[in-house]
């Protein structure tokens, strides 16, 4: 037996078993997965594997069988940011990505990438059924985009969760403020969407290799200047709010890249307005059936603090 063993501090007295082991298994989710397949003792005896939420006292000595745990997949970075789980069980987890996290590798990125702040969590099941430099991930948030992804544990789930996504089933929920106003309090923007054909960091309606993409959107609030849209998504194209807003003369507030002219965080007409570093854009809502047992499932998240901040000022007049 490859174990670990220490004594409940005084500071973690009341603690939860699976917290108070997560240092030594390396993640709170490997420590559960200890525990539950009964890698953990307390006091001489085994711990419950139903009981991971178990208190533990000062002074109680733990035992983990390190070799009970499943290698994850790749080494987990040092420097992994932390991302809140919202949601998760042994198929998948949900996630709140903060804005400015990468959510995998990609051309002239090498740095922590959303990726990293998951690989713990994840098995050596991943791949085959997904991408080796992006296990687990079913589908993407820009990287100045906030708020909620999907995550798959197993390949069985991650078969599973693409194929939903592909048939529309995931109801994916965004906040966007806008500048202007919609001409109706709702509307579909069905237009194809492709690499710009003369900036090729863009997406746009005039591309050489369009590709079908469908948004939906409500008018959740008016404001003096702008407009507070609720956007749903049929198709999940690179930048497609961002590019269909813009096209229907909506751009996304804040918007570095297809904001109004100036009036990106970053613009020639200095800071934005509402104080925002990057576009008014956040992945608010997820409400799909379990891959595995056809649950419901619906989480939320709240906007974050700069986009609250912003919001407060919009309705302003500001």
């Amino acid at each position: 037996m490859t174990a670990t063993r220490l004594t409940v501090p005084e500071e973690q007295d009341g603690a939860r078993l699976d917290v108070v082991l997560a240092e030594a298994c390396g993640s709170r989710a490997r420590a559960q997965k200890a525990i539950a397949e009964g890698g953990v003792h307390v006091d001489g005896a085994p711990a419950d594997p139903a009981q991971k939420r178990l208190a533990v006292r000062a002074g109680q000595v733990l035992e983990v069988d390190l070799g009970t745990l499943v290698t994850s997949v790749g080494p987990v970075r040092h420097d992994a940011p932390h991302v809140d789980v919202l949601w998760e069980d042994e198929h998948l987890l949900v996630v709140d990505k903060p804005a400015g996290l990468v959510v995998h590798q990609g051309a002239g990125h090498h740095g922590p990438t959303l990726v990293d702040a998951v690989s713990s969590w994840i098995t050596s099941e991943l791949p085959p059924g997904g991408d080796a430099e992006r296990p687990g991930i079913v589908h993407r948030l820009d990287r100045d985009t906030s708020g909620l992804l999907i995550v798959a544990r197993t390949d069985a789930a991650h078969r599973t969760l693409q194929e939903m996504i592909r048939e529309r089933t995931v109801t994916r929920e965004y906040l966007a403020l806008v500048d202007g106003r919609p001409d109706a309090r709702t509307g579909t923007i069905d237009a194809p969407i492709g690499r710009d054909r003369h900036v090729r960091t863009k997406h746009s309606l005039d591309t050489a290799t369009p590709r079908n993409a469908v948004t939906h959107f409500v008018l959740e609030e008016t404001l003096p200047r702008s407009s507070l849209l609720r956007v749903t998504l049929d198709t999940g194209r690179t930048h497609q709010i961002r590019v269909h807003l813009k096209a229907v003369g909506l751009p996304v507030s804040g918007d570095p890249e297809y904001g109004r002219s100036g009036g990106g965080a970053a613009g020639p007409a200095g800071a934005h307005p509402l104080g925002l570093q990057r576009q008014f854009l956040h992945a608010a809502r997820l409400s799909f059936a379990h891959p595995v047992t056809g649950d419901p499932i619906e989480v939320l998240s709240p906007l974050p603090q700069d986009l609250a901040a912003a919001l407060q000022l919009a309705r302003g007049g500001a």
